[in-house]
């Protein structure tokens, strides 16, 4: 396996370098989002596709507290990468697994438990709630599995080797493609099987992570490395949980939406859903861009080279927003065909489409402003400081939902497309005079 040291060279070069594996990586994470959708919507109906977009946010609280936690855990094993301190690498990486483990218990049972109250309290309708919650039970089970996989992947990218979370997605995306098929259009297992090839796909990355871990010989971990100390428990909380606070904030808004969306019928949730599930294709580039910007960041600040922070935020800029508007226009000439894998027009699913097709346009067009987020955030996270992309999580929050709440009196259901939108620009509020802040302050 390699590593790369992305203290020296030019920004952009070494960006790409890890960002560009991660996203063809990424591309086939989404292709299988894509598939399960088009074979629960195909292959079951338009009511098995609303079920799935009814637990849309809600699932993702849940996994996004699971991420979070694991890509703070990753941020001071970049740090001590880029300080050429392999010692104390170990001892964070030890230090990660024992509260890795301890928090997917907490999350498992947590999850399990919430699902049909919370379920109800969206208004969620009666036709859709049990399939949406055979779904969930399935996809939290696996919450251990998401947390273990991110950590790996994290650990790797903290590296600097962006070449083996790739191949982990590509087997994990095959692995899901073909159960969905077998599971859901030859057995007959329904919204079950969609989840249960999630959670095996995801089980093979996971395993292929840690086979290539367990093949660098500065990681290899002792005994010791495990042992629990208070200063870093405190450090790599002080990490995870603002990050998982973020991402839940922002999931509790989206479910806010949710429940906004809920009454507007099948057809309503169903183009809703179908855009949705296109949403990991719009910001593909974005996240990883982040990823790659979170451990640039993370090692140079490690190795004192706040002169290759600030070059590196502009590099991400301009590549995010050039990024944005060709994807935007990919979606602007293509959106309605692809939609269409999704909802049969002539099965009933014409309005669906027809909804789906405005919100898809509108993100398409205000995509360089989510791109132009994950730069500030990401690069926020990596210098250690994720207090900040949390509140601007509170102003996602808020945007988010004070549009989909009012918004809809004054424009109709349109409203609740640019509760979406919003939320992005409410986000860059915060994070863009953070990062400035910042520079001021300790990029000198």
């Amino acid at each position: 396996m390699r590593t790369q040291n992305m203290t020296e060279g030019r920004p952009l070069p070494l960006i790409m370098k890890v960002a560009l594996p991660l996203m063809a990586g990424s591309l086939f994470q989404q292709l299988y989002t894509v598939v399960d959708a088009a074979v629960v919507g195909r292959g079951i109906g338009l009511s098995a596709l609303a079920a799935l977009g009814s637990a849309d946010w809600f699932n993702w609280l849940w996994l996004s507290l699971a991420v979070g936690l694991a890509q703070g855990f990753a941020i001071p094993i970049a740090q001590a990468f880029g300080a050429d301190d392999m010692p104390d690498l170990r001892r964070w990486a030890g230090t990660a697994v024992v509260l890795s483990g301890f928090s997917a218990a907490a999350l498992v049972l947590a999850a399990e438990f919430s699902i049909r109250p919370v379920l109800r309290l969206l208004g969620t309708p009666g036709e859709i709630l049990p399939t949406a919650a055979i779904y969930l039970h399935v996809l939290f089970g696996g919450i251990p599995v998401v947390l273990a996989y991110n950590l790996l992947g994290g650990i790797l990218r903290a590296l600097g080797d962006a070449r083996s979370p790739l191949i982990a997605m590509v087997l994990a995306s095959v692995v899901n493609i073909v159960l969905d098929v077998l599971f859901v259009m030859a057995f007959h297992w329904g919204v079950a099987g969609a989840a249960v090839a999630t959670v095996i796909a995801q089980v093979c990355a996971t395993l292929f992570c840690l086979l290539r871990l367990r093949h660098v010989d500065f990681m290899r971990l002792s005994r010791s490395d495990f042992a629990l100390r208070r200063e870093r428990i405190s450090r790599l909380l002080g990490l995870g949980v603002p990050v998982s606070l973020q991402n839940a904030i922002i999931a509790i808004g989206g479910m806010i939406v949710q429940s906004a969306v809920n009454p507007m019928g099948v057809a309503f949730i169903a183009g809703y859903t179908a855009t949705n599930k296109l949403y990991g294709l719009l910001e593909i580039a974005a996240v990883n861009y982040g990823y790659a910007l979170m451990t640039y960041a993370g090692q140079n600040y490690g190795a004192r080279r706040f002169d290759r922070i600030r070059s590196g935020v502009r590099t991400g800029c301009v590549a995010g927003c050039l990024t944005a508007l060709g994807i935007g226009g990919v979606m602007f000439a293509l959106g309605r065909s692809i939609l269409s894998l999704f909802v049969d027009p002539a099965a009933n699913g014409g309005q669906s489409i027809e909804y789906a097709c405005q919100f898809l346009y509108l993100m398409s067009a205000c995509l360089p402003i989510l791109y132009i987020l994950y730069v500030f955030r990401s690069t926020l996270q990596g210098v250690g400081d994720t207090f900040m992309p949390m509140v601007s999580g509170l102003a996602e929050f808020v945007m988010r939902t004070g549009a989909a709440l009012l918004l809809p009196r004054y424009i109709g259901y349109s409203g609740l497309f640019w509760a979406e939108i919003l939320a992005w620009i409410g986000a860059d509020l915060i994070l863009i005079p953070a990062y400035f802040r910042r520079k001021t302050k300790s990029f000198r």
